[in-house]
């Protein structure tokens, strides 16, 4: 049992066991994966994560990369080439969409009337596919973040029209590609809103994601460790003025998007496929079927 499309995890300086934490997750899950890194790092990827699992990044992605700023090559430029690197290579495989994940999860978990539940096999991704395949204008989407599904709290099983963070199932054939130093996550979902595609991150499905700077290596020695949070809000605001302020929150500065306006983008049917009445655990229909099928 594994995913239809491929997992990608661009990842840097974290090849070490203790650091590796995404690959070693998946690596429990039983589901295939590979990385993508830097020249430079091949062969320190390659003694733990094992050569046939690594992809080194084409540093034209690098060179060539839209960091919405005029620092150039002064900082890092993020994960965003390496993620422009696994699109591209994902489609040259003939897939039409690709998961990308940051190299900070370190497990994923099945949200049932409450209570969380880690998964041991590929099961959340399949069906996170399934039903984004059932819609003709879902762009992007993926889990959300397991600390913001208190127990006390009900949540609904998906929230439509919102940033897709970490854990991105994106689909191949839409008119766009990762930018900004900062904030790519944010911004790539807000461009795909704005032009009328729907996303949609999973509450069923969640990931546990390390917070920003307390693992080691990739953006936290690139970015957070000297600078903090600051460029990286002043970046959102400068994108996407229309919805985006400063503010502070999670005892740190931050950014605050207002979704409000993407409520009007609905969900479309593909031909053939119809939602059968009933409910779920959650209340709510989520079943389809095929209705060309006999």
């Amino acid at each position: 049992m594994k995913p239809r499309f491929p997992l990608y995890i661009p990842t840097k300086s974290r090849w070490q066991n203790a650091r590796r934490l995404t690959s070693k997750c998946l690596d429990y899950m039983n589901v295939p994966y590979r990385v993508v890194v830097e020249k430079s790092q091949y062969a320190d990827y390659c003694s733990t994560v094992g050569k046939d699992k690594v992809l080194v990044l084409d540093p034209a992605y690098q060179r060539d990369y839209d960091t919405f700023d005029d620092l150039g090559d002064t900082k890092s430029k993020g994960p965003g080439p390496a993620r422009n690197f696994i699109w591209d290579h994902a489609v040259s495989e003939g897939y039409e969409w690709h998961w990308v994940m940051d190299d900070n999860i370190r497990h994923f978990f099945r949200l049932n009337r409450n209570r969380k539940f880690r998964c041991a096999d590929a099961m959340p991704f399949i069906c996170m596919e399934d039903f984004v395949l059932r819609y003709s204008n879902v762009a992007m989407a993926g889990p959300g973040y397991k600390m913001f599904t208190p127990k006390r709290n009900k949540h609904p099983p998906l929230i439509l029209n919102t940033r897709i963070y970490s854990c991105n199932l994106i689909r191949n054939d839409t008119p766009y590609r990762w930018r900004g130093r900062y904030n790519e996550d944010t911004d790539l979902s807000l461009r795909m809103l704005k032009d009328g595609w729907c996303t949609v991150q999973f509450n069923a499905f969640q990931q546990e994601k390390m917070a920003t700077q307390k693992v080691k290596g990739g953006n936290s020695e690139a970015f957070y460790d000297k600078e903090g949070t600051i460029a990286k809000s002043q970046m959102q605001v400068r994108m996407h003025p229309d919805v985006s302020r400063m503010t502070y929150r999670f005892s740190r500065v931050h950014h605050y998007v207002d979704y409000g306006p993407f409520r009007k983008n609905k969900l479309v049917l593909r031909k053939g496929v119809e939602v059968e009445q009933g409910v779920n655990e959650y209340g709510m229909a989520l079943q389809a079927k095929d209705a060309s099928a006999p």
